[in-house]
């Protein structure tokens, strides 16, 4: 069950007083451990879809506690969005997590970061590879028509826990493909190049396990009906936990593929600066 708290008159009267501040529009709890939410965009503000920004909040001694979030929306989105999870103790996501449309939040203009279209060498098919919050960048990416003027396939897969920890990449996807505004900026028949393959490995599901395991085992190929990964044609992009991350860097290095960044394009990126 998901709750959504959209802005009102009387919420956006109050003002923002911190450094660098915008104004939250939207908030959407999806589960008791993660929720999203959105936030004005600076004019100055371009950034490449896949990169990510600094934001926060005033932490107890009156100083900017920051964070570097992937932005979860596309470059020419007239919002900002973010897809978070909720560290009971953690010293931002203890307070992140309740905020509420009209709030000031602290964003940092100033967007960097490996997932972007540039940091890759062409290629047909481009594999996005995310756990939990990770799925953030791509969600981004998802709906870029760059990504699909690029490539003549997406495979996107994402690993949760639990079922419910899968919704937000899942409605994400299901609206991509009944949304007129992605369906006129992108076409019908590019949005049926996405290939969506979610996991869980510790609720029941209709598909079980480790990314990892499934890719060294070549189920998922099998699930797919699809060829292996091959470095002449395959493309990926990593966010995860610092060990996900370490795991697929070594299975896409065993595929044969090399990883780039910004400097020096190749065949896969990894996202070293997700936080969550």
């Amino acid at each position: 069950m998901t709750e959504m708290t959209p802005v009102t008159e009387a919420t956006a009267k109050k003002a923002p007083t911190l450094p660098d501040a915008q104004t939250i529009t939207q908030v959407k709890h999806w589960t008791d451990n993660l929720f999203s939410f959105r936030v004005s965009r600076p004019q100055s503000l371009r950034f490449r879809s896949g990169e990510f920004v600094m934001i926060g909040l005033l932490g107890d001694n009156g100083k900017p506690l920051l964070r570097a979030y992937s932005i979860a929306s596309p470059s020419w989105d007239e919002e900002l969005e973010f897809y978070s999870i909720k560290v009971q103790d953690g010293p931002l996501t203890s307070k992140l997590q309740h905020i509420q449309p009209g709030d000031g939040i602290i964003l940092r203009p100033k967007p960097v970061g490996t997932l972007v279209h540039d940091a890759l060498l062409p290629g047909k098919r481009i594999w996005f590879f995310a756990t939990g919050t990770g799925f953030a960048p791509f969600a981004s990416l998802l709906r870029d028509p760059e990504t699909y003027e690029k490539f003549d396939e997406v495979v996107i897969t994402h690993t949760c826990r639990d079922v419910a920890e899968l919704e937000y990449g899942k409605q994400l996807i299901e609206n991509l493909k009944s949304d007129e505004l992605m369906q006129e900026l992108i076409g019908e028949e590019h949005l049926n190049k996405i290939r969506y393959y979610p996991t869980t490995t510790r609720e029941e599901s209709l598909k079980m396990g480790r990314i990892t395991t499934l890719l060294t085992d070549g189920t998922v190929f099998k699930d797919l009906g699809i060829a292996p990964i091959n470095v002449e044609t395959d493309r990926a992009m990593v966010c995860g936990s610092l060990a996900f991350n370490l795991d697929i860097k070594k299975i896409l290095e065993d595929f044969g593929l090399t990883e780039g960044a910004n400097s020096d394009p190749r065949e896969f990126v990894i996202e070293k600066a997700f936080v969550g």
